[in-house]
């Protein structure tokens, strides 16, 4: 059994999908690892760590995909909707991918890479279960998300995220305000909070009521209720336009308020809900941030 990883092509992506610390646990159980030569680099794995570790790399990616049995990559065609069509033709039938496909997204696209005969695994649809939380790789990458989004944001803006006392008088803390109290929301609550702003959040489902306050965010409560909030999976579940519409309406307050708006209201397999509008980014404070998490789905 031969497990290939090639180089990630989607532009800016610094990612490998297998580590060097991982090909042992593999080759003691019988299979072989063949690299992409470079595949690691951006990662902080030269090509080096992954031959000390057992694996053999191949400069050419189409080798790597002639050769192995599995196929495993961060963002597949389907995901990787820039330049991950290329790799289509590099797949073969019964061969097996690993990866993030987006599988909810584009029929047309599922079709294509269903046509090549592969049988293809979407990381991103493993179960948020204990027995499967070492494979969850979609909430390892939403806490990321969350976790760099205010750091940016708080990098961008034009004023410091704590209270500070100065000699001079003293500084208020900075607003942020977090839409859509996901994985995502929760660690950029976390995050804020960590760095001393007043963290507030709103999200249509109840049960993220609690979450928000435990970690010491001011939860908004809207005087509009939604309709079967939250799926059997706990992922927020779309409204109607009306209820949007109300939505933005009592938002735009708030917006207003904040000094830094971070969205990451998704629903998966649909377009992102539009929670902010033109309309109300006109009411925020000049220099204030906005950071639509949600963008990859059309945005909030």
């Amino acid at each position: 059994m031969i497990i290939g990883v090639p180089k990630e092509i989607y532009p800016g992506e610094r990612r490998v999908a297998l580590v060097p610390m991982v090909v042992p646990i593999l080759t003691k159980a019988g299979c072989e690892v063949v690299i992409e030569a470079g595949a690691g680099e951006e990662a902080g794995y030269p090509d080096s760590h992954y031959v000390q570790k057992g694996a053999k790399i191949i400069p050419e990616r189409a080798a790597v995909f002639e050769s192995a049995d599995i196929i495993v990559q961060v963002l597949c065609y389907g995901s990787n909707d820039i330049t991950g069509k290329a790799d289509l033709p590099l797949l073969r039938r019964d061969q097996v991918l690993i990866g993030f496909l987006r599988p909810l997204g584009s029929m047309e696209v599922i079709q294509k890479i269903a046509n090549t005969g592969i049988t293809s695994f979407a990381v991103e649809l493993v179960p948020r279960t204990t027995r499967a939380q070492s494979m969850d790789a979609l909430s390892s990458m939403g806490t990321i998300c969350g976790y760099k989004a205010v750091l940016i944001a708080a990098d961008t803006l034009p004023r410091i995220f704590p209270m500070l006392t100065t000699a001079a008088g003293t500084i208020t803390p900075a607003r942020v305000l977090i839409i859509g109290a996901g994985v995502a929301g929760l660690q950029a609550i976390a995050t804020a909070r960590r760095l001393g702003a007043v963290a507030s959040a709103y999200d249509l489902r109840p049960a993220a009521k609690e979450q928000v306050q435990s970690l010491g965010g001011r939860f908004i409560e809207l005087p509009i209720e939604a309709k079967d909030a939250q799926d059997a999976r706990g992922y927020g579940t779309a409204q109607d336009e009306s209820f949007y519409a109300r939505q933005r309406e009592l938002l735009g307050r708030v917006v207003a308020e904040s000094d830094v708006v971070i969205t990451a209201a998704v629903v998966p397999g649909k377009q992102s809900p539009v929670l902010v509008t033109a309309e109300m980014v006109k009411g925020m404070a000049p220099g204030s941030v906005i950071f639509d998490l949600a963008s990859e789905r059309g945005g909030n």
